[in-house]
C-alpha cells in the first residue's frame, strides 16, 4: 500500500469526512445539554433552600445575642460581617451570570434576569461567553474570570480573618482556586481556563450557581464555628431577663398584636408572674400577650416579670417593647411597564406591608395570574382593563388587602427591515447578502417577542413595466435577487403586503419597505 496514490475524488471525500467530524465535535449533544439544565435547576433550588436555612440560623444566633449581648456580641458582629462578605460575593457572581446571558443572547441584562435557562436559545454556544470570561489573554487573567478569581481569593482570606489563627485549619472554606486542574488531554490548566474557556453558556450558568452554593457553604461553616466558640458553659446565670418574641411587629388596624415573652433563665420548678401593658398573669414558663390594635401608630408597652431567686427572695426585671399599628397597605407593580399585554407573560411583583410573600393570594378580573418564583405572571384575556385584587392569609382567615387596576393592550406590531433599513437608500449588495425581511419590535418595547414573516409581495419597474413577485416566508426568491442584480443605481423596489404571525398565532400586516438601490 506504500505506493498507493489517491484519486482527486478520494481526496475530496476524505476532506469532507474530516470537516464533518469537526462539525460533529463542535455540537453539544441534546442529552448533555439537558443534563446541564437539570443540574442547574437542582442547584438553583438547593441555593434557595440553603439560603433560607442559613437565614433561620442567623435568626437563632441573633436571638442568642439578645439574651446575652456581652457574651455573644463579639461573635455576632463577626457573623454579620461574614453575611455581608458572602452577600456581596453572591451578588457579584449572579451579576456575572446575567451579564453572560445578556451578551450571549444580545439582550439587556434586566431581561436576562427573568429568562429561565431552558428558554435561552444560545445555551449551547460558547463564543460570546469565552470572550467575556477569558478576554484577550491566553490564561484568562484579563477577562471576567481573572477578576472573579481575585474576588474569590480576597473573600476567602477575609472570611478566614474572622476566625482565630489557631482555628483556621478546621474551617472548610472550599472554593478551590489552585487545583490542580486538567483539560481533556490531561494537560494542566489554571482555574480560569478550566472553568470558562470554550464552556457553553448552560455550563457557565451552572458553574456560577455552583460557586454561589460554595460561598453559602463557606459562610455557614464560619458562622457555625463562631457560634460554637460561645459555648453553653459561657452563660452564667447571674442575671435574669425577659425576651419578647412577637408574631409580628407590624399589625393591621382592627387586628390584635400577639407576642410571647420568654424568661431567659428559669428554674423548671418555679413559676413567675408578670404585669405587661396592665395585664396581670401567672404562668409556668411562657406569657402569651394579646393587645388591641384599635388605632394606627407606634405603640410602646412596658411591664415587669417577677421571679424567685435561689435564696427565696423575689426579684423583678423590666420589660419594654414596641409595635406598629398601620392600616392595610398594598403594592402591586408591573415589572416592565404600567400596562398588561395580551399574548405574553407580564411579570408582576406584589407585596403587602407586614405580610409574608407566601401568605399573599392575588386574583385578576381579566385573564389569569400565577406565581413564577418570587414574582407573579399575568396573562390578560381581552383588551380593556384588568383589576388585580390581593388577599392575605392572617392566621386562619383571609383579609382583603385592596386592588389595583391596569390597562390591557395588544402588543405593538414589529417594523419590517431588510438590509438593516426599513426604507430609503441601501446598497443592493447589502440587500442581496442579507436576502431576508427581519421583523423588529419597537426599541422601547421591553418584551422579547418572536414574529415570523409568512408572506410578502415584491415589485419593481423594468423598462416601463411593473414586475411583481410573490414571496412566502421572509427570504427573497431567486427571481427577486436576479431583478435586484439587474437594477441600476437609483432604481426603486418595493416590498409590501408584508404579513407576520405573532406569538399569539394571529397574523398582522406590517409596514411597506421602499428601497432606492445604490
Amino acid at each position: 500500500m506504500a505506493g498507493y496514490k489517491e484519486t482527486p475524488r478520494q481526496k475530496m471525500i476524505g476532506m469532507m469526512y474530516l470537516v464533518l467530524t469537526a462539525l460533529l465535535a463542535l455540537n453539544v449533544s441534546v442529552e448533555i445539554l439537558n443534563a446541564f439544565l437539570v443540574v442547574n435547576e437542582s442547584m438553583e433550588t438547593t441555593n434557595r433552600t440553603f439560603n433560607s436555612k442559613t437565614t433561620d440560623y442567623y435568626n437563632s444566633f441573633e436571638q442568642q445575642y439578645s439574651i446575652d449581648p456581652g457574651k455573644v456580641g463579639p461573635y455576632w458582629e463577626k457573623a454579620k460581617l461574614a453575611r455581608k462578605l458572602s452577600d456581596d460575593l453572591k451578588v457579584y457572581l449572579n451579576d456575572a451570570k446575567f451579564e453572560a446571558i445578556a451578551r450571549s443572547e444580545r439582550i439587556p441584562v434586566d431581561s436576562a434576569k427573568v429568562r429561565p435557562l431552558y428558554t435561552i436559545g444560545t445555551k449551547d454556544k460558547y463564543d460570546e461567553t469565552t470572550v467575556y470570561f477569558i478576554g484577550n489573554s491566553n490564561d484568562g487573567s484579563k477577562g471576567k474570570a481573572g477578576e472573579m478569581r481575585s474576588r474569590i481569593a480576597k473573600y476567602k482570606q477575609d472570611l478566614l480573618n474572622l476566625v482565630d489563627t489557631k482555628d483556621r485549619a478546621v474551617i472548610k472554606v472550599g472554593l478551590d482556586l489552585d487545583g490542580p486542574f486538567y483539560d481533556a488531554d490531561h494537560k494542566k490548566q489554571n482555574w480560569e481556563m478550566h472553568n470558562f474557556y470554550h464552556t457553553i453558556l448552560a455550563a457557565d450558568v451552572t458553574i456560577l450557581n455552583k460557586l454561589v452554593a460554595e460561598v453559602q457553604n463557606a459562610e455557614l461553616d464560619v458562622v457555625t464555628h463562631l457560634r460554637s466558640k460561645i459555648g453553653a458553659t459561657d452563660f452564667k446565670i447571674d442575671q435574669v431577663g425577659a425576651t419578647v418574641v412577637p408574631k409580628s411587629q407590624y399589625v393591621f388596624m382592627g387586628e390584635n398584636y400577639e407576642a410571647e415573652v420568654f424568661v431567659t433563665a428559669k428554674d423548671s420548678k418555679q413559676s413567675f408572674t408578670a404585669n405587661i401593658g396592665g395585664l396581670r398573669t401567672s404562668v409556668d414558663g411562657v406569657i402569651k400577650v394579646t393587645l388591641p390594635a384599635a388605632s394606627p401608630g407606634l405603640k410602646t408597652v412596658t411591664g415587669t416579670v417577677n421571679y424567685k431567686k435561689p435564696d427565696g427572695s423575689m426579684e423583678s426585671t423590666p420589660v419594654k417593647f414596641e409595635y406598629i399599628v398601620a392600616p392595610p397597605s398594598l403594592s402591586v407593580s408591573a415589572t416592565k411597564m404600567n400596562v398588561f399585554y395580551i399574548g405574553v407573560d407580564n411579570p408582576v411583583s406584589i407585596s403587602a406591608g407586614g405580610v409574608s410573600p407566601d401568605q399573599i393570594q392575588p386574583a385578576i378580573s381579566n385573564g389569569t395570574i400565577a406565581r413564577n418564583g418570587a414574582e407573579w405572571v399575568v396573562r390578560p384575556a381581552s383588551v380593556g382593563k384588568a383589576s388585580v385584587t390581593v388577599s392575605a392569609k392572617l392566621g386562619d382567615r383571609m383579609k382583603n388587602m385592596g386592588a389595583v387596576e391596569y390597562r390591557v393592550k395588544t402588543v405593538p406590531s414589529p417594523e419590517a427591515f431588510i438590509g438593516g433599513v426599513s426604507g430609503g437608500g441601501v446598497s443592493k449588495d447589502v440587500v442581496l447578502a442579507q436576502g431576508a425581511i427581519i421583523p423588529r419590535m419597537p426599541p422601547d418595547f421591553e418584551f422579547n417577542l418572536n414574529f415570523v414573516i409568512v408572506s410578502f409581495k415584491f415589485s419593481g419597474n423594468r423598462k416601463g413595466d411593473i414586475i411583481d413577485y410573490a414571496g412566502n416566508g421572509n427570504s427573497l426568491t431567486a427571481q427577486m435577487k436576479d431583478f435586484i442584480r439587474g437594477s441600476r443605481r437609483g432604481e426603486k423596489v418595493i416590498l409590501e403586503d408584508i404579513f407576520a404571525k405573532g406569538p399569539d398565532g394571529k397574523t398582522r400586516k406590517l409596514n411597506s419597505i421602499v428601497l432606492t438601490l445604490q
